[in-house]
């Protein structure tokens, strides 16, 4: 099986702080792999050191089957990086500041307005990016990172701070790349995102992976009430755990003709999360 992304048995000290213990991970290629956790869990740190930017105190990773520690133009140029801090020339318009980096990839400079217009930036071209809010920033940012149609896309909190259209629009645009075969490294706090977005999640606490699997992997592993929520027609709405009591009275209830909905109530990754580290990701 081909990896895009190796890390194994990583650890970084920042003095006398363990900011990442004992790190091993696989990514597939074209998989999009979620790495969740809280702000200061050491998220930015991982990306930082499997893209070369930081040197990790022990352990091995690799990015396109090279060492991160010996990369170089060629693999720079098959990557994007969206990280909060991806500087921007701030008295250039967001034209100007892509066709820069379409010069420095050799990219065709036509993508530019489709690509502005896919992150909502249609018809701000030619304004300066001083002038852009946060958010806006943010969707430039990502713009410039997708200019090279990467072979793989680290996506660092790529929707904080936008407004629900905007963020639902770039899930749209993520998830056509991944389907031409880009693999995405998404590191995040919205578990809902994750949800939508992941092939496969690893929850990170502390510089730790508490656990990693699919969706349904995690929900299943740690479903322990086992219960179901019936909508019914007269507008009450009710909780059942799965025992063969309550079995009986479901196929009652629907025989009667009296269900609107009924859900399974697997935990989300919220309460998994706050399960294995008594903390939530806020």
């Amino acid at each position: 099986m081909e990896y895009a992304i190796t890390m194994r048995g990583i650890n970084k000290v920042f003095g006398t702080k363990t900011a990442i213990k004992d790190l091993s991970i696989d990514v597939k290629d074209g998989e999009m792999f979620g790495f969740l956790g809280p702000s200061g869990a050491g998220k930015t740190t991982a990306i930082k050191i499997v893209t070369g930017q930081l040197r990790q105190n022990g352990g091995t990773a690799a990015i396109l089957g090279r060492d991160t520690t010996t990369l170089n133009h060629g693999i720079y140029s098959q990557i994007g990086i969206v990280t909060d801090n991806s500087g921007l020339y701030e008295n250039m318009n967001a034209w100007d500041n892509l066709l820069v980096f379409s010069r420095i990839l050799n990219t065709d400079k036509n993508e530019i307005h489709n690509l502005l217009a896919r992150v909502g930036l249609g018809g701000e071209e030619k304004k300066r990016v001083k002038k852009f809010s946060r958010g806006m920033k943010q969707r430039l940012i990502l713009a410039r990172a997708m200019l090279n149609k990467p072979k793989i896309l680290f996506l660092d909190e790529p929707t904080s701070g936008l407004d629900p259209s905007t963020a639902l629009e770039i899930h749209k645009l993520m998830l056509e790349m991944k389907k031409d075969g880009t693999t995405f490294f998404l590191t995040t706090h919205n578990m809902m995102e994750a949800a939508k977005l992941c092939d496969r999640i690893a929850l990170f606490n502390e510089g730790v992976i508490v656990d990693m699997g699919t969706l349904n992997e995690l929900s299943q592993k740690y479903n322990e009430e086992k219960s179901v929520k019936i909508l019914l027609s007269s507008g009450e709405e009710i909780t059942l755990s799965l025992s063969p009591e309550n079995s009986r009275k479901i196929a009652e209830i629907v025989e009667k003709g009296a269900v609107v909905t009924m859900h399974s109530q697997e935990p989300t990754l919220e309460k998994i999360f706050l399960k294995l580290t008594g903390r939530e990701l806020a």
